[in-house]
């Protein structure tokens, strides 16, 4: 069976991340991973009564706190196989955990990206489109809810501590020429994807590196 680990990226979510960590697969996991990221409210005390391990990134950053995570699995005698990212505000998307997974064991697959239906936002279709013209690769959506293969995951070598992590990690990923698929998440109160301008920049400047 491949070690499977997830990674809970979370601010201010102790109103959604109890509901996080329930619809969590225990049977699929080794561990869950919660990085409180300076958050104000209850967030990292009731992840730990739930059982996780609470890491703390008090930049707050978002990348900072997926690189501080990885950094604690790479310290591990044996590190995970697969590594899940999924927001502390995202209880739909954790139920669905095994077919986030499922492609990487079945077909090899190195990256899975959860998108969500519907519309998107101005700079999220502006960042899809550049992404598409200028790497020939057309993914559907940004969404933060993804599973990497542990080896794949630190061959990216992702550098962004903020909100450029999600846009960095599929640039890369084209790059490298990972193999990529993606599974439509089940529908979720949360707010969209923030695409800023350093996501914009992390694809232009990737653009002209060779």
């Amino acid at each position: 069976m491949p070690v499977i680990d997830v990674v809970v990226p979370a601010r201010d979510h102790a109103a959604t991340l109890p509901a996080v960590l329930r619809e969590l697969p225990s049977r699929l996991v080794r561990s869950i991973v919660v990085v409180d990221r300076a958050s104000k409210d209850r967030t990292a005390e009731l992840a730990r009564d739930a059982g996780a391990l609470v890491l703390r990134e008090p930049s707050g950053g978002y990348g900072a706190a997926c690189l501080r995570a990885q950094a604690h699995f790479q310290t591990l005698p044996r590190v995970p196989d697969v590594l899940v990212f999924v927001p502390g505000d995202r209880p739909a998307a954790a139920a669905v955990i095994e077919e986030l997974v499922e492609p990487t064991g079945a077909r090899g697959v190195e990256l899975v990206l959860g998108i969500d239906g519907g519309k998107r936002k101005l700079r999220e279709k502006a960042a899809l489109g550049l992404m598409a013209s200028v790497y020939r690769h057309r993914w559907n959506g940004v969404g933060p809810v993804r599973a990497l293969k542990f080896p794949a995951l630190v061959a990216l070598g992702m550098r962004d501590k903020g909100d450029g992590w999600d846009i960095e990690m599929l640039v890369r990923a084209m790059k490298l020429g990972l193999t990529c698929e993606e599974i439509t998440l089940p529908a979720d109160e949360h707010e969209s994807p923030t695409v800023g301008t350093r996501a914009l920049l992390h694809i232009l400047r990737h653009a002209t590196m060779r």
